[in-house]
């Protein structure tokens, strides 16, 4: 079994703070480079079991992301993520928002690579490791400064 790929940092804002940023705000943080059309106008998290998780480009084109599987605002989501890949390669991410003292504990772990071969798998893994970490570095400033 392929181990899970888990990210795990700490934001200075409450819980539904944290949430509401992810879910609600992502296109004013993620990074440009990462998505379809490279200056998205709006990314949409539709806020239910079976929504989608799309970008949306200057010309109203969507390109699909994903699907949210679990809707559990402000302590919970999960959802198939495919973006660059087909969605026959999807793999799944879980993200919670927990309490802290000092704010929110946020962990993003994304599963799902046996289906992929153990070759795909790792260098998807790798590739996949840095883009996570450096959207969660924007991300965490998008909270901190967003409040």
């Amino acid at each position: 079994m392929i181990e899970p790929l888990v990210v795990e940092f700490e934001v200075a804002a409450p819980v539904t703070h944290a949430f509401d940023v992810w879910t609600g705000r992502c296109a004013t943080w993620w990074p440009p480079s990462h998505t379809v059309s490279g200056n998205p106008d709006a990314i949409t998290f539709e806020p239910r079991p079976g929504g989608r998780i799309f970008e949306t480009s200057p010309a109203g084109d969507e390109h699909l992301w994903g699907e949210i599987l679990d809707w559990e605002p402000p302590g919970r989501l999960r959802f198939r993520w495919h973006l660059f890949f087909d969605p026959s390669e999807a793999t799944e991410v879980e993200l919670t928002f927990t309490p802290h003292p000092y704010g929110t504990v946020v962990r993003l772990e994304q599963t799902g690579w046996d289906k992929l071969g153990e070759p795909a798998a790792s260098t998807r893994r790798e590739r996949t490791g840095h883009a996570w970490s450096a959207i969660t570095t924007r991300y965490a400033a998008a909270v901190g400064s967003s409040e």
